[in-house]
């Protein structure tokens, strides 16, 4: 296992460029096997998620080649429905071959899906879609079954905006006969961006990015080349990352309105946060101030950002109230940055933290993706050294993190364990 050495108390200054969205490519990427000629995806960060999904697409009969940050995946190969169950376990995002799968072929075998243990994230919104579009579900042995004879359009009311299954369905219900309609429909950029793509492909979509999505099914896709947007959460964690340290840090290839509620609570805080077309300055101006932050789906704060900002606000000048509305375990985060000096109390889903003057370095341990990252920022603000175990999480969500702190002044080290 590899893990960070961090060496905090260094001022982060400079310019980062932010990298292409995680959470945007692994959708377009399962989107992809409708695609009846070759796609090509630029801006592609290098994670472990998007290997895994390479894998996947690529046990199903697909061609994927990568060259630097482009790749281009040819689909009109795959002939096989079933994802291999080791592959499933590793990415909870490659559920989302279901609805690409079900639209093309009419059916879909796959495993329940891994991924980061943040709470339980059921499959039923899913389910009630694909069934809605005239499918049927098999649940049995851990694994579930999709089969349609035929998918017709139909008028989709979500119970909750379920980013998932708003994708999904999206994907299934192009290539269906007539109209769908999803209501309560997730409105996160990424539900934008696999529309751009999939339009590009020949597909009759509109209204993603609002809460009512209205899909006209079509016969076949084309192929298309498409550049992803960038990662609004790597944007708000490296912001986070020059307040922790009351930086001066410029972020490259950034969309500012997407990372807003971030923003907001950055200057609330007392942080200097400027926007530009395509960038965002963030600057430290003393000691942070105490916060009141709820989680809340697109555009309200983004859970993947609570983290990062309850370590934040553990050193900020009084108590803040963290409240997560999302996920029921994304406080794991929490044990371990009291391991470093913070004062937190969880109570349900509410964290309670006050502030103190600083966190001293400890050997921690990163639960999940989001969790590391606020650990890695703590670690950039603390006294000493601080080791961050199992970096292995962060390696699924963001590029070359340690190289881009380092570019910015930060003193982070990768080791491998069995090598110390």
């Amino acid at each position: 296992m590899e893990k960070f050495i961090i060496v905090g108390g260094n001022r982060l200054t400079g310019t980062v460029t932010i990298s292409g969205a995680k959470n945007a490519v692994l959708p377009i990427m399962a989107a992809s096997i409708m695609a009846g000629e070759p796609c090509v995806i630029y801006d592609v960060p290098r994670l472990t998620d998007v290997r895994v999904m390479k894998n996947v697409l690529k046990s199903l009969g697909a061609r994927v080649e990568v060259n630097g940050h482009a790749m281009v995946i040819d689909p009109r190969k795959i002939n096989y429905t079933e994802v291999p169950e080791h592959l499933m376990r590793k990415l909870r995002a490659s559920n989302l071959v279901m609805g690409a799968l079900l639209g093309r072929f009419g059916r879909v075998k796959v495993a329940h899906p891994g991924g980061c243990a943040i709470g339980s994230r059921p499959m039923d919104l899913h389910f009630k879609g694909f069934q809605a579009l005239g499918a049927k579900i098999t649940e049995r042995y851990g694994f579930i079954e999709v089969e349609a004879k035929e998918l017709r359009g139909a008028d989709i009311q979500l119970d909750f905006p379920s980013v998932g299954a708003t994708e999904n369905i999206m994907m299934a219900a192009t290539l269906a006969k007539g109209t769908t309609i999803i209501r309560n429909a997730a409105k996160e950029p990424e539900i934008v961006d696999l529309q751009n793509f999939l339009n590009r492909l020949g597909a009759r979509i509109k209204g993603a990015g609002i809460d009512v999505i209205r899909i006209e099914g079509v016969r076949k896709l084309r192929g298309t080349e498409h550049n992803l947007i960038p990662d609004r959460i790597e944007t708000g964690t490296y912001m986070v990352a020059a307040a922790i340290t009351n930086g001066d840090v410029v972020l490259k290839n950034v969309i500012p309105n997407h990372i807003e509620p971030v923003s907001a609570k950055l200057r609330e805080a007392g942080v200097s946060v400027v926007e530009y077309k395509d960038g965002i300055r963030v600057k430290g101006r003393g000691r942070i101030k105490a916060l009141d932050i709820k989680t809340l789906p697109y555009p309200g704060f983004p859970t993947d950002m609570q983290p990062q900002m309850v370590a934040l606000m553990s050193i900020a000048e009084g108590t803040s109230i963290i409240t997560e509305t999302i996920f029921e375990s994304r406080f794991k985060h929490v044990d371990e940055l009291t391991r470093m000096g913070a004062n937190i109390k969880v109570e349900g889903r509410v964290a309670i933290v006050k502030g103190v003057n600083r966190l001293s370095g400890a050997v921690v341990e990163a639960s999940d993706l989001r969790a590391g990252a606020a650990l890695v920022l703590a670690g950039l603000a603390a006294e000493d050294a601080t080791v961050v175990e199992n970096v292995h999480h962060l390696d699924r969500g963001y590029e070359d993190m340690e190289k881009k702190l380092n570019s910015l002044g930060a003193r982070v080290i990768r080791v491998n364990s069995n090598r110390e």
